[in-house]
């Protein structure tokens, strides 16, 4: 009788392939099944001989290929297929076998799937993944949560695959039911902040600084040998390098400018929103996608709607002003992303460890970048931190930035240059500094139209006023 397999993946698009490659080259036995049996040929065609894979047709051949507790891994697409899986799954298996969705489901559907899996005696976790086609395949940054001892079972494993940084395997038990799909959403918020705060960057350099694209390519490319050195900031300078074939001219001229999105951005400003939580850079980085969306509007607007002229000289005097502007605005999306974080944490339950967040962000994720070893150490000396911004190593980098922050913020309105992740993060870091800001007017209206109410500052309770009555306050 052939030796059983360990673990199992389902589901073979490139994510799924690449994982089910990534555990077998670690010696692990691994089953691989997918719905239409011609592409799981093609993956034993293509990768067969890569490890030791057992491929079945069926679900119930998969199922019996695998050890007990059963281990497998669904890497389809979020939403119903998710749920289609399971439900074909959950027959054939035992008590105690463990679903393991991997991919970007919405962490409200995984704790939901938590407590049908839990109805019919199974463990379910949530686990996000991130670094894409090639993290899947050579070293992910892993966020697993669900059950504990569940996780316990598939520790040796996600280990293993894994990126490393400084001997420390990028993954961690996140918590409880959806903490770990809420992590990667957020870590895909915080992705949405940083491309768009890349993009505007971009722009500026482009069209008020006056640079072409290979030139501009270069500063990133200088740009990433300090403290934004980051997979994106090094990946933008790449894109920026990169000659159209066909044209000769640089590819990212050629590309249309309409972005497109998966719905992560989305689900993480309106958790925010829902949270109370501010979240200016994430939610204007999705806006912004919306907006680009609306091309053939746009087409129309430029030749109707006014603006400045812009400058066509060159003007290079801006290019340090831009980046510490990226990188002041680059630390705001991140404190906004862990305070989000917390706040979900305490409203769940979940005792999220926001230090070990920022230690398995370091390798093999999108957002990896130099300074979460910063955020690390935050956490570990300050658990209980409210917001990054509050910490001296952060608080004296946007201190030393604000100047030319404000600067570029300025000359880009001057220019008629839209940058809503880079304004909107300074206003951000101007409201949360202020000692007294203009909500008191916003309580007095509120109390005027609706009797809402309003505290004071020099008495405990709350008051109001009848307004369109006598005038006169009374203690509700």
């Amino acid at each position: 009788m052939a030796e059983k397999s360990r673990i199992g993946v389902t589901g073979l698009a490139v994510m799924g392939a690449n994982l089910a490659r990534n555990i077998a080259s670690r010696g692990v036995p691994v089953a691989v099944h997918n719905r239409t049996y011609a592409k799981t040929e093609q993956f034993m065609a293509d990768y067969g001989a890569e490890g030791d894979f057992t491929a079945s047709e069926s679900v119930k051949d998969f199922v019996d290929s695998l050890e007990t507790p059963r281990k497998i891994i669904v890497m389809v697409k979020a939403g119903k297929p998710v749920d289609g899986v399971i439900e074909e799954l959950t027959p054939l298996l035992d008590e105690g076998d463990i679903i393991i969705d991997a991919g970007n489901s919405h962490f409200p559907d995984t704790v939901r799937r938590t407590a049908e899996c839990e109805a019919n005696g199974l463990r379910f976790m949530g686990v996000g993944v991130s670094g894409g086609e090639e993290g899947a395949l050579l070293g992910p940054s892993i966020m697993p949560g669900g059950d504990p001892a569940a996780y316990e079972e598939v520790r040796e494993i996600f280990e293993s695959i894994a990126a490393v940084v400084d001997g420390t395997p990028c993954v961690t038990h996140v918590g409880p039911g959806g903490a770990g799909h809420y992590v990667k959403m957020v870590h895909n918020g915080i992705e949405y902040a940083d491309i768009q705060l890349i993009a505007e960057a971009y722009d500026l350099l482009t069209n008020v600084v006056g640079l072409d694209a290979p030139a501009v390519g270069k500063i990133f490319e200088e740009w990433n040998t300090g403290d934004l050195d980051s997979f994106l900031i090094e990946i933008t300078g790449k894109v920026l390098a990169k000659t159209d074939a066909r044209t000769g001219r640089p590819l990212v001229d050629v590309i249309v400018d309409q972005a497109g999105q998966k719905g992560t951005g989305t689900w993480t400003a309106i958790d925010a929103l829902q949270l109370g939580i501010p979240l200016t850079g994430i939610t204007e980085a999705v806006f912004a996608r919306g907006l680009s969306a609306l091309r053939s509007e746009r087409k129309a607007a430029a030749g109707v709607l006014a603006g400045p002229t812009p400058s066509k000289e060159v003007d290079e005097s801006l290019v340090e002003d831009i980046r510490l502007a990226l990188y002041a605005s680059k630390v705001v999306a991140y404190a906004q992303g862990f305070a989000q974080m917390r706040a979900a944490s305490v409203e769940n339950g979940w005792d999220l460890k926001l230090g070990e967040m920022a230690t398995i962000w370091r390798g093999g994720c999108i957002i990896r970048a130099r300074f979460l070893n910063r955020i690390r150490e935050a956490y570990d000396e300050h658990p209980d931190l409210d917001n990054l911004l509050m910490v001296p190593y952060f608080t004296e980098a946007v201190a030393n930035a604000q100047d030319a922050w404000r600067r570029v913020i300025v000359k880009a309105t001057e220019q008629g240059v839209p940058i809503p992740a880079f304004s909107s993060s300074l206003s951000y870091y101007d409201g949360y500094r202020r000692e007294r800001g203009p909500a008191n007017l916003i309580q007095g209206l509120r109390d005027f139209f609706g009797a809402h109410t309003y505290k004071r500052i020099d008495a405990e309770g709350s008051f109001h006023t009848r307004w369109a009555q006598d005038g006169t306050e009374v203690e509700a």
